[in-house]
Formats: structure tokens, C-alpha cells, sequence
């Protein structure tokens, strides 16, 4: 885009990098930044600078904290014994905000992927396997996706802990709510078809 200041351009450009922005969203943001109050954008500079300073990750789970632990580990409140596995922190984000479940969590780092070079040792499988023996663990609740990767990781997870005392639970999957089978793939329709549930 040439906007005729190099500087805008620049930011425009910087701004289509960001995840779900394209050009056109891009000019808005940064024409709306451009004409703001400096106080707010200096706001925005300074909030942004302090998140990348303070917020880290939980040493327990893996999800976002501004201290050693995240809300969701330091509150007492939370169901002893059950663990939902994510791939990543904004997982936990969906599942907190449906408000569908009220036990820990525990965040992989991503799934396994050979052919981008993400191996079991690199995602926090061993801090998985203290924690059940730690905390006692007696439910998992595997809330990957259902993409060939997620499907390893699972498999894998379910041959690592064969053998302990515990009971693996997976998501169901099927139809998402108002989609049309026509539109519908042959690997969901498969798993809806086999987690068909009796109506009367």
C-alpha cells in the first residue's frame, strides 16, 4: 500500500501480520490510532509493552499468568482430580468462556507433528505425567482437535499412560450446531455417526 508516508505504510504493513487483519482492517486500525487522542495511544503502546513484560506462562499448567501460577491453578474453588489437555492457552479461553468446565487444565504446547518437526519431547508430556501421579489426577480429558495431528497426540497420550489408574475421556465430535451436511466432511460425519446418542 503507499499511503505517500513511509511510516504509515510501515505500520499498515506491520499491522496486516497480525492474525485475522487484512489490508483494508489494517488501514482502519492504523488511521483510527493516527487520528486518536495521543493519550490513547500511548495507552495502548504502554498496555501492550507491560503485557510482553508481566504476563508469562503458569509454571503448573501452562496457561497465561501474571505469577508463578494463573487464576485457574491458585483457585481453590476448581474440581480436585480432573484434567482437560489442550494443545494450546486459547483453548482454555474457549472452554472458560462456554463455562462448561470447572476442573484444571493442562496446556501441551502444540500437538505432535513430525513434518514440522514437533516431536512427543518437545510438547510438556513428562510434566503431564508428574502431575497425575502429584495431584492425583483420576480423570483426562483429551480436548484436542480432531485433525490428523490431534489424533496422534491422543494416541500417543492414551499408549504413555496405559497402565495408570485413570480414566482417559475424550470431547465428543460430531455436527457443529447449524451447518448443513451437505457442507459437512466425511471424517465428522464418520464420528457423528459413531456418537449417535439414543432420543428416547
Amino acid at each position: 500500500m503507499d499511503t505517500g508516508s513511509p511510516l504509515l505504510d510501515r505500520l499498515i504493513g506491520r499491522l496486516t501480520r497480525l492474525p485475522g487483519i487484512g489490508e483494508r482492517s489494517a488501514q482502519r486500525i492504523a488511521l483510527h490510532l493516527l487520528h486518536a487522542p495521543a493519550a490513547d495511544s500511548e495507552e495502548l503502546a504502554g498496555l501492550l509493552s507491560e503485557t510482553r513484560a508481566r504476563v508469562g506462562f503458569c509454571g503448573r499448567c501452562g496457561y497465561y499468568a501474571e505469577g508463578p501460577l494463573c487464576r485457574i491453578c491458585a483457585d481453590p474453588g476448581r474440581r480436585a482430580g480432573v484434567l482437560c489437555v489442550v494443545e494450546q492457552p486459547v483453548e482454555v479461553m474457549s472452554l472458560e468462556r462456554a463455562g462448561v468446565y470447572r476442573g484444571r487444565y493442562h496446556v501441551l504446547g502444540g500437538v505432535i507433528s513430525p513434518l514440522d518437526g514437533v516431536h512427543p519431547e518437545d510438547l510438556s508430556v513428562e510434566a503431564l505425567v508428574e502431575r497425575i501421579a502429584r495431584e492425583e489426577i483420576r480423570e483426562l480429558v483429551l480436548a484436542l482437535s480432531g485433525g490428523v495431528e490431534g489424533e496422534t497426540t491422543a494416541l500417543y497420550l492414551v499408549e504413555r499412560l496405559r497402565g495408570l489408574p485413570l480414566r482417559l475421556t475424550r470431547l465428543a465430535r460430531g455436527l457443529p450446531v447449524g451447518v448443513s451436511l451437505e457442507y459437512t466432511d466425511e471424517a465428522t460425519l464418520q464420528r457423528a455417526f459413531e456418537g449417535r446418542v439414543e432420543l428416547s
